[in-house]
């Protein structure tokens, strides 16, 4: 502390400079680091004490003052007065000339001067959140209840419907337990009405996507009966949807109506789609009227393709011609508002305008544009076939007049199309030769309707076996538009029907490469293959099909019979078993099945399809004989009489049926019913040998007199027959020669194809497209079967029971002699009755 004391001078002389070099450390503020004091000040309260000074009332605060002779003196006040700022009698005289610089009237407090609140210290930490706290509860519950939704939205759009009903649940429940927790905390009127809005909303709709319209019911109810949700009575239009749903029409049209009312009239579109929601209700009740005036109403505010096509079909129900032709006109007038193709052609070269019209050309709404057209074009073509008939006396007519309304609209090209839905409508009146004509007016139309028109006419001249005139429009067809698989398709079945597999093959690939979902390019290529014995390319293209057309029992077929081709019967025997699934009632699969499991011993199975077989289709004459041939291998020949009976009575002519009847009536014991029935065939076959042995055999063990009479017819035949025998063995000794020609030539016959006979006039088999493989069984197991059951051993007794290990049965394909024939570039299959057709005509006649 001395440090700080200065002592007056010893001597009287006074310096003038003194004093001026004096230093304080008191105000050194390098050293403050280092000094304990002013840092225990910092850190503690010892900084903040009140300052000593005015202690002493009524007296001035003294202090040295050093003066520039060298002495220092304690000054007072003049008058006496105390000092600004001192203490008087306990109270402070208030500073309020300073108040602005930072000093306040706490001097009582002994505070300092602080204008920055430094010696307060650190500002305090962060309050902690408290999780606990029932409004953070709440704010946690509502976010979770938000997600739920959202989870569930999501859920739906992603075809999950029972995931989405649970998160829904969910949600609902949790959105209970937050009402109640806002009711104990705050006021009602605090409850988040949009959130329950939205889980209630969310629920009945899923409930409504999960068929369980009775819980959607009660769900809307509860909403629409809440008057806190405002404008919750338009969703009665879902309520009238879900008595749609479950064909409750009358209280459908009552809520459509009501939520009808509760739109306002500034919702225009909305109030449309009631309206047209109301009309078809009406149409589904046959209450036309209404419906036509609810469409008439629509089409007069903001008519569309929809509503003018379902008014059309009113007019149709009622059978009003005028208003028909009316309507078909403003549905043509609807206006489509979508872009010109125009505007996706550069008009010049700049790169930068090039770059945005490839851009746009296909972008998604060029593709909603092009939906939008293509939807349009469908209802006016369906419509237009629809009128057509009935509008005027003859369709033909009526096909004229919504051609010249077409051609006068927008819609130009489908003018073309039209008239090519004429010629199918004449050949579903089996009128050819109108069809024919009406097609050949597209030759000198452009490319894309002649290339339409040859292609059906390619495909009509090959069903009737021309196949100069189908080749010849196959290459019209080709020729006008190369990239039409129809075309290719008509003209590799040209090919294949000459025989030139190869080339058949090159443009069925044509045909996929232009279009890779074309089912009929690729089932035909499958077909050559196995004509080419390519068997692994051909099970490879039907495989490949079958991904595509999972049901098809043509695909199936071909697979099973590509296996049995490679001689793996167990997959085929799969593959045949995936067949009866999809057409169990088809017999000739279920008698493939049974001669595949008779191939591999398993006679049980083998009968069992047989038997399923015959049940399906009694007069296949394979299976039946399979059948009456099991049973008298194994001993129940009674079983076995009633199939050979109904041989029998599908075939009358031939005697073997009839003489197996009287062998299994005589192998069972009963020999009169036998006798009987040797007697019946002898008097149909008077001249049979065999059945006259039997009679003289049965006589003579019964005893009968006709004995002698039937031995004398039996010596006679068989005289007649050596005589017969005579002249023919002589015959062959004397035209050998020339009867070997004659086999020769006829060995090699020609066929026409058409009619059905060789050069000489025969009746003959025209040779048609068949499994390979399957050929020269098919033809030959018939009398194989005979041939062994007339072999069967028994002491020269025919028709007796043994091994039947060659017994077999052909098979054909499922779907008729017309499986193997290459298909045409078809979308359906066309029978003797009908003839299908597609919408717009660009294609192949449908098979």
């Amino acid at each position: 502390m001395m440090q700080n004391v200065h002592l007056a001078p010893e001597t009287d002389e006074d310096d003038l400079y003194s004093g001026y070099n004096d230093y304080n450390p008191t105000y050194d503020t390098e050293e403050l680091e280092n000094d304990t004091a002013f840092q225990q000040a910092v850190r503690t309260s010892h900084g903040r004490r009140p300052p000593i000074t005015a202690k002493i009332p009524n007296t001035a605060a003294t202090r040295p003052i050093a003066t520039g002779y060298g002495s220092k003196t304690s000054l007072t006040s003049s008058l006496g007065r105390p000092m600004t700022g001192a203490i008087q009698d306990g109270v402070t005289r208030p500073m309020t000339a300073v108040r602005a610089a930072g000093f306040t009237k706490a001097a009582l407090r002994g505070s300092a001067f602080d204008p920055l609140g430094q010696s307060r210290g650190p500002a305090p930490p962060l309050e902690a959140k408290n999780e606990d706290s029932p409004e953070e509860k709440i704010r946690q519950l509502e976010k979770k209840v938000n997600e739920l939704v959202e989870e569930s939205c999501i859920a739906n759009s992603c075809g999950d419907l029972k995931l989405a009903l649970e998160k829904a649940k969910d949600a609902g429940r949790k959105e209970r337990v937050l009402v109640r927790q806002r009711e104990q905390v705050t006021t009602p009127e605090n409850i988040n009405l949009d959130l329950t809005y939205s889980v209630l909303f969310n629920l009945a709709s899923q409930y409504s996507a999960n068929e369980m319209y009775a819980e959607a019911l009660n769900t809307y109810q509860v909403i629409v009966k809440n008057k806190m949700f405002s404008n919750a009575g338009r969703l009665k239009v879902n309520m009238g949807n879900i008595y749609l749903k479950q064909r409750n029409y009358s209280k459908a049209i009552k809520f459509y109506r009501m939520a009808l009312d509760q739109i306002p009239s500034v919702h225009k579109e909305m109030r449309i789609k009631i309206m047209q929601n109301i009309g078809v209700t009406f149409i589904k009740t046959g209450q036309y009227s209404d419906a036509i005036n609810s469409f008439e109403h629509i089409m007069s505010m903001a008519p569309n393709l929809k509503v003018g096509f379902n008014l059309i079909l009113s007019y149709f129900a009622v059978g009003d011609r005028e208003k028909m032709k009316k309507a078909f006109q403003k549905l043509i007038a609807v206006p489509l508002e979508i872009d010109e193709d125009d505007k996706y052609i550069s008009p010049s070269d700049d790169p930068h305008t090039n770059l945005v019209i490839e851009a746009i050309k296909n972008d998604h709404l060029r593709q909603m544009e092009r939906e939008r057209k293509a939807m349009a074009e469908k209802y006016i073509m369906t419509a237009a076939k629809l009128i057509a008939p009935v509008i005027e006396t003859s369709f033909a007519i009526g096909y004229d007049w919504c051609v010249e309304v077409v051609k006068a609209s927008q819609y130009v090209e489908l003018a073309n199309d039209l008239e090519i839905n004429k010629a199918i409508t004449y050949l579903r009146q089996k009128d050819f030769n109108q069809a024919v004509e009406t097609l050949k007016m597209f030759e000198k139309k452009d490319s894309r309707v002649k290339s339409a028109a040859a292609t059906n006419l390619s495909f009509l001249y090959y069903l009737e076996n021309e196949f100069t005139q189908a080749n010849s429009y196959a290459d019209l067809a080709v020729n006008s538009d190369r990239y039409n698989p129809s075309a290719l398709t008509n003209k590799g079945n040209t090919v294949f029907a000459n025989g030139d597999y190869e080339k058949a093959a090159e443009f069925y690939k044509e045909a996929l490469r232009n279009d890779s979902s074309c089912t009929e390019a690729l089932y035909n290529i499958g077909l050559t293959y196995k004509k080419l014995n390519r068997l692994d390319e051909a099970l490879d293209c039907f495989l490949k099909l079958h991904a595509i057309l999972r049901n098809s029992a043509q695909v199936l077929y071909q697979i099973a019979n590509v296996y049995e081709i490679m001689e793996d019967p167990n997959q085929s025997i799969e593959w045949l078993m995936q067949l009866i699934s999809v057409v169990p009632t088809d017999s000739r699969a279920l008698s493939k099945l049974g001669e595949l499991y008779d191939n591999e011993g398993d006679k049980s199975q083998a009968f069992q399809y047989y038997y399923e077989s015959y049940r399906y289709f009694p007069s296949n004459i394979e299976v039946i004989e399979w059948l009456g041939a099991y049973y008298i291998d194994t001993q129940f020949c009674e079983k076995a009489i009633k199939y050979f009976e109904r041989a029998a009575l599908i075939q009358p002519t031939q005697v073997k049926w009839q003489l197996m009847v009287a062998s299994c009536y005589r192998r069972s014991g009963n020999y009169q019913k036998a006798l009987d029935t040797y007697k019946e065939i002898h008097r149909k076959f008077p001249e049979n040998v065999e059945c006259l042995r039997f009679l003289v055999r049965l006589c003579t063990d019964i005893g009968l007199k006709e004995v002698q009479e039937y031995a004398t017819k039996l010596k006679r035949l068989e005289k007649m027959k050596e005589i017969r025998e005579q002249r023919i063995k002589s015959g062959r000794e004397s035209s050998g020669s020339s009867r070997s020609k004659r086999e020769g030539s006829a060995g090699s016959g020609i066929y026409d194809l058409r009619a059905g006979r060789d050069l000489k006039g025969h009746q003959v088999q025209p040779p048609h497209f068949t499994d390979s493989g399957q050929n020269s069984s098919s033809s030959s197991k018939g009398e194989r079967l005979s041939a062994k059951l007339r072999s069967l051993p028994g002491t020269n007794e025919p028709y007796e029971s043994s091994s039947n290990k060659e017994i077999d049965a052909s098979y054909v394909d499922p779907l008729g002699p017309q499986t193997e024939r290459p298909k045409t570039a078809a979308k359906k299959r066309i029978d003797e009755d009908d003839f299908a057709d597609e919408e717009l005509g660009d294609d192949l006649l449908p098979e």
